[in-house]
């Protein structure tokens, strides 16, 4: 008997801290269950990421040694006839700028300290039920990031007398950072563009960039060209997306132009997001006839990092306030002996 495994869907999950509330998903929102298949999706996220649509995909949590947190999940049956579904917990990784899931049931210790209230599930035609996954992290937990997927599978056994038996599967990823105190920050650098042009002739343009940050990344974004003169432009063109680099990693992210623009050259502007991170570069390129030109620096701009000048502005008013708490009781301790 051979067995056939089909991926139907990986979907990823964002996780909260548990001092804070969840919103539920809105009504609005859509299944990501293909027509015809089985589907997964979370169904709340945490209040402070309600802006963050990244939040209502993944599990992604920073939670201490001795933590807790439950998230209410929803899987899906939109095809004509009963599927009873399977529901477990597998290993991921980070490794080679891909979040990469482990085969089968393969176990690492998030996988492990992930449950759901219920093993299996039984959907009629095009209905769908809620579950609650459970994360409990043990008191003796070492630091650092770890990931997981939660599975929804549905298996058909191979007909009588032999053949293929199929497995399909969707899951919800999880992101989890194990640590006291605030979570690591999240960022990173956008440090070359490259002009590049495939055998069949698409011009593309490759972004090197660098997770500088202590959480992983999954990097989605948009590319912009116009010329010196500035009265040609063409974008925005997507960002291929699929790219995870984990803590410290490095690759590249390609954008595919969907129509042929002059060779340049060009003043390219890429916008590049990962939740909420957002970080823009620019470079002047121009498109080689063949093969891939040379790389060239990226001018990251600045102007959306706000934090130094906010962090500017406290320590200024602090400065200011200190001073006048000073001249104050020097002014109170001056008034008795004038007196």
């Amino acid at each position: 008997m051979r067995l056939r495994t089909v991926v139907a869907g990986l979907l990823t999950a964002v996780a909260l801290t548990p001092a804070v509330g969840t919103l539920d998903r809105p009504a609005s929102a859509t299944s990501r269950s293909s027509a015809g298949g089985i589907g997964i999706r979370l169904l709340e996220a945490p209040v402070a990421a309600r802006a963050d649509a990244r939040a209502w995909t993944y599990i992604i949590d920073h939670l201490a040694p001795g933590s807790v947190i439950h998230r209410r999940v929803e899987v899906s049956n939109t095809t004509g006839s009963p599927k009873r579904l399977s529901l477990y917990t597998a290993a991921a990784q980070v490794r080679d700028r891909r979040f990469q899931f482990a085969a089968d049931r393969t176990a690492n210790e998030l996988s492990t300290w992930t449950s759901t209230d219920r093993h299996e599930v039984t959907l009629a035609p095009h209905t769908r039920s809620a579950v609650t996954a459970t994360i409990a992290v043990p008191d003796d937990a070492a630091p650092g990031e770890r990931y997981a997927v939660i599975w929804a599978q549905a298996a058909k056994a191979a007909p009588p007398g032999g053949g293929v038996s199929e497995v399909n599967r969707v899951g919800i990823r999880i992101y989890l950072s194990v640590g006291r105190g605030n979570p690591p920050a999240s960022d990173f650098t956008i440090d070359s563009l490259t002009a590049q042009r495939s055998p069949a002739g698409q011009q593309i343009i490759l972004a090197q960039v660098h997770n500088t940050g202590g959480r992983a990344l999954d990097l989605s974004g948009d590319l912009r060209l116009t010329n010196d003169s500035g009265n040609l432009s063409a974008g925005p063109f997507k960002v291929r997306t699929g790219t995870t680099l984990a803590p410290g990693d490095a690759g590249s992210v390609a954008s595919v132009l969907n129509e042929q623009v002059p060779d340049g050259p060009w003043r390219a502007r890429i916008r590049l997001e990962s939740g909420l991170t957002r970080r823009t570069a620019e470079a002047t390129v121009q498109f080689p006839a063949a093969g891939t030109a040379q790389a060239v620096r990226a001018e990251m701009d600045t102007s959306h990092y706000p934090m130094p000048a906010l962090v500017g502005a406290v320590l200024a008013a602090l400065a200011a306030i200190t001073f006048l708490l000073i001249q104050r009781r020097r002014r109170s301790r001056r008034e008795p002996s004038d007196a």
